[in-house]
């Protein structure tokens, strides 16, 4: 069975909360902290929040369904024609050593046609920069993000070019 990429509207923001919510907790609170979390999920994934990256930010979020269940989503943008930026790629853990995440991440490519992809993710997040480097990314700069409340995001940006 192949994994499908649904482009996701406002009706399906709520879906997206859950899961975020179940994903983070799942997978991050050994890397950040369960402080931390609960403060990035309220700041990124309530529904307002949510609205605003598609309304404003220009977000466009693709639910992931495989055997037909939802098991995740991405959300995308690009400021310059085929250059995007991937800001969420989130599957449940339990669906998360299939392969399904490169076979959803070349459904995207095939939808998108990118001229390159670039990213942040976590430099504690091991088996995610592991994935990424699976995926023919790779790191370009380090860099912290002060993102309120005391807290900050220690990320690599990585980037894949096509």
């Amino acid at each position: 069975m192949t994994p499908k990429l649904i482009p996701a509207t406002e009706k399906d923001l709520e879906l997206i909360h859950n899961l975020a919510y179940e994903i983070w907790n799942q997978h991050y609170v050994s890397i950040i902290g369960q402080e931390q979390v609960n403060y990035m999920l309220q700041k990124m994934y309530d529904i307002e929040s949510l609205k605003e990256q598609i309304n404003t930010k220009k977000h466009q979020f693709y639910l992931i369904e495989f055997n037909s269940k939802v098991i995740g989503f991405l959300s995308i943008s690009s400021d310059k024609n085929s250059y995007y930026f991937l800001h969420k790629f989130y599957i449940l853990s339990q669906s998360s050593n299939l392969n399904i995440g490169s076979t959803v991440l070349q459904i995207l490519v095939d939808i998108i046609h990118p001229k390159s992809i670039t990213l942040t993710v976590n430099r504690q997040n091991y088996k995610s920069i592991n994935f990424y480097f699976k995926n023919g990314f790779k790191i370009k700069k380090v860099e912290d993000f002060d993102i309120g409340n005391g807290y900050q995001m220690n990320d690599f940006i990585m980037q894949r070019d096509f």
